[in-house]
């Protein structure tokens, strides 16, 4: 097998590597989205952040109840594997600035999740006791606050990475 033929297998693997892993990208960054949208909707902050500690329910990340238990399955590849997408299709002129986008988007929500996994989370759900109102309602605030920008950051993300697919698919 020449130079030639070795490149060309390469940049199709590479390809190969972009396509699947945007495909995966899409998929984790939707369940990301749907999922924050519902906590915001039903307002699953002021249930948690109000249940009474029992048997049945411990307040801790992957009680029943808890949203832990639905993001845990696909959150830590949610940012991977789109890294692995902008990496695997940097050598897409036409795909470069929506790769690029939806990993900006991407890691700006992760920040606010980790945010509110080491600020936010711990006293609003995990104090031995449910706070007063008065403590819990600016902690709430700042909840929906912080998970307004994560939506906003995962639904830039699904677009720009809906916009790298189809470039890559208009333009090989």
């Amino acid at each position: 097998m020449g130079h030639e033929a070795l490149d060309q297998a390469a940049m199709a693997w590479r390809t190969r590597l972009a396509d699947v892993s945007l495909g995966v990208a899409e998929f984790t960054h939707a369940h990301w989205f749907f999922g924050n949208l519902y906590e915001a909707v039903v307002k699953v902050p002021h249930r948690v952040a109000a249940a009474e500690d029992s048997p049945e329910l411990r307040r801790s990340a992957l009680a029943t109840g808890s949203p832990g238990r639905y993001y845990v399955p696909l959150a830590p590849a949610t940012f991977p594997v789109l890294a692995v997408a902008l990496a695997a299709g940097w050598n897409r002129p036409a795909s470069r600035p929506w790769l690029a986008t939806a990993t900006v988007a991407s890691a700006a929500g992760m920040a606010g999740t980790a945010y509110l996994l080491r600020s936010v989370n711990p006293p609003l759900f995990f104090s031995p006791r449910p706070l007063s109102e008065m403590h819990r309602q600016p902690l709430l605030a700042k909840w929906y606050r912080i998970n307004a920008i994560r939506l906003t950051a995962s639904a830039v993300a699904l677009a720009a990475i809906d916009h790298a697919r189809r470039q890559s698919v208009s333009r090989p």
